[in-house]
Formats: structure tokens, C-alpha cells, sequence
């Protein structure tokens, strides 16, 4: 089989090409990716030279390229995103035009081509925000809060389009936060990482009370598989850790694993319309396709930070090209 992975230089796309190349060793995986911040091809050295793995430079906007992919293509796997929430804050219009236009140009490309499955992975953020109790089930009513959320709920319904319409062998899954090695420090768990290593405070959005349900990335990796594989096409599988944990949680675990204490905590202002709680039920991949997590909590925290605090080298070299040293 071949795989189209778009998107597979950034922190799950990386991690997906890898356990691929270790479960499925006759597969081959086209690995498509624009490069841009998020996107780092130094995530992938270990396999690189991998003779059923290849790299290529674009974007999946970029129709004539996608086309020319597609038709050698067995399968697509779509996790090419802009997906930092801050920045659709800021600057909404790269997040319509890769979340929205671009899955549009893939799923164009392989109704065209006739593609075996097409494997659209989204996010537990279209569903919007959950109270004190209750959790999002596939059926749950699309309710996105921010202007990321509110792309890949319109790449989803593009999806579901495409598979009532014109019949496309498509597959939806829905993630929660995911959290592991490789991932862009931007996000909470290495940010906060990178910031105490050079001894500064940590920002804690409001009263830090925003909970997540949390998902080491390599068991969302194993869930995208079996539901490639094993999936009905034309449903949506949500995909969960089962690990409710608030901000402050998570952030006085990083404390504690470093030897900080709260006073390294600098609580401001909370995020323009922040969702309060996600919380995913896995009934469905687990009743249907047999797929449930492989480690606790505690297990993948604590690789985690293991892995960030031994690959410093690696967080560095990412910051010195975000200011343009390298």
C-alpha cells in the first residue's frame, strides 16, 4: 500500500510516519509538507533514508502537485493544519485557506483519482466547550469556539460532503489534546518545558482551571491506523486518553518534575473565547475496532518530559530558527 501523509513534519504527522514505517514494513509513505513554522523535516531524521519513505516539498493548496501525489496514491491521510489557536486569534485567514481550502483540494484530487480511503484527522475542538459533567460523542452537534475550531469543523463537513455526495471512501477522527515528543513548543507542555529551563515563569491562562482530556501521540498514532484499516467509511471515530487533567494540573507536574515550585507560575489573562472542558468518549473505536490506550497518564507524562529534557539540543535549534539564527 501507499500512503499519502500530508503534513507529516509536524508533532503527530512525524510521529504517524514513524510508527507506520515500524508496524507496516511494505508500505510506502509519501510524506507531503509545506514546511512552514510547525512544520520540521529534522522531526523525521531517524527514518530519512528509509527506502519506503519520501519526502516532498508543497502544499496541499497547490492543486497540479496534490494531483500528480494523488495518482500514485493509495491512501491519504490528512494531518496538514495550521493549528495553534492564539494565531487563528490573530490572524484567521492561513487557517481557512490550509484547513479549509486545502482539504477541499485534497478531497477534490481523490474523487478525481479514486482513491482507496481518505483519512481526515481533526479535533475534539469542533464540538466546542463542555460543562462540569457530560463528554462529546461522535453524535455530539458541531459547536466550534475559535476560528481554528471553526476550520476544521468546515474541513469535516467538506469530508462528510464528499463521502454523501459523490460516495468518497472517507474517514473522520476526532483527537483530544495530544501530547509526546516532537511536538512544536508552542504548545503547553514543551513551552512550558523550554520556559523553565532558562528559569522563567510560566503563563497559566485565567484561573487555570480549563481541563483537557490528554493523549500520549503514539496512541493516537495506533488509533489512526487500526481505524484506516478497520474504520467504516463514511464514520467518525473519536479518539481519547480518558486523562482529565486542568492546566494548572499539568503545569504544577511540569513544576515538580523540574524542581520548581508555584512561584514560577505567572497566571494572565485568559484567552479570547477559551473553551472551559473537552472531554472524548472512545466507546465507539473501542466497542467497534477494538483500539483503547496503551499507557497511563503517568506513563506518557513522564517519557514526555524525559524526552524534552534529554533533546534540548533539539528545542534550541527550533527557537534559534524561529529568531532567524539559523
Amino acid at each position: 500500500m501507499k500512503i499519502l501523509v500530508t503534513g507529516g513534519a509536524g508533532f503527530i504527522g512525524s510521529c504517524f510516519i514513524r510508527h507506520m514505517l515500524t508496524k507496516h514494513n511494505d508500505y510506502k509513505i509519501i510524506n507531503l509538507d509545506a514546511l512552514t513554522y510547525a512544520g520540521n523535516i529534522e522531526n523525521l531524521d531517524d527514518i530519512k533514508d528509509n527506502k519506503n519513505y519520501t519526502f516532498i516539498h508543497g502544499n496541499i493548496c497547490d492543486k497540479k502537485l496534490v494531483r500528480d501525489i494523488v495518482a500514485e496514491t493509495d491512501c491519504i491521510i490528512n494531518f496538514a493544519a495550521e493549528s495553534h489557536v492564539d494565531r487563528s486569534i490573530t490572524g484567521p485567514e492561513i487557517f481557512i485557506e490550509t484547513n479549509v481550502a486545502g482539504t477541499l483540494n485534497l478531497l477534490q484530487a481523490a474523487k478525481e483519482l479514486g482513491i482507496q480511503r481518505f483519512l481526515q484527522v481533526s479535533t475534539d475542538e469542533v464540538y466546542g466547550s463542555l460543562g462540569k459533567d457530560g463528554y462529546f460523542y461522535e453524535t455530539t452537534p458541531l459547536a466550534p469556539n475559535s476560528p481554528y475550531s471553526a476550520s476544521k469543523a468546515s474541513a469535516d463537513l467538506l469530508v462528510r460532503a464528499y463521502f454523501e455526495t459523490y460516495k468518497l471512501p472517507v474517514l473522520n477522527t476526532r483527537c483530544s489534546n495530544n501530547y509526546g515528543p516532537y511536538q512544536y513548543p508552542e504548545k503547553l507542555i514543551p513551552f512550558f518545558i523550554s520556559k523553565l529551563l532558562k528559569n522563567e515563569k510560566v503563563p497559566v491562562y485565567g484561573d487555570g482551571l480549563n481541563v483537557r482530556d490528554w493523549l500520549f501521540v503514539y496512541d493516537h498514532c495506533s488509533a489512526i491506523d487500526t481505524v484506516l484499516h478497520k474504520g467504516k467509511e463514511g464514520e467518525i471515530y473519536n479518539i481519547g486518553g480518558h486523562n482529565e487533567k486542568t492546566n494548572l494540573e499539568i503545569t504544577k507536574l511540569i513544576l515538580n518534575a523540574m524542581g520548581k515550585d508555584e512561584s514560577s507560575i505567572q497566571y494572565v489573562k485568559d484567552r479570547l473565547g477559551h473553551d472551559r472542558r473537552y472531554a472524548i468518549c472512545n466507546d465507539k473505536i473501542q466497542s467497534e475496532l477494538g483500539w483503547s490506550p496503551s499507557l497511563t497518564f503517568e506513563e506518557g507524562i513522564k517519557l514526555t518530559i524525559d524526552w524534552y529534557l534529554n533533546n534540548q539540543d533539539w528545542m534550541q535549534h527550533i527557537e534559534d530558527k524561529k529568531a532567524g539564527l539559523v
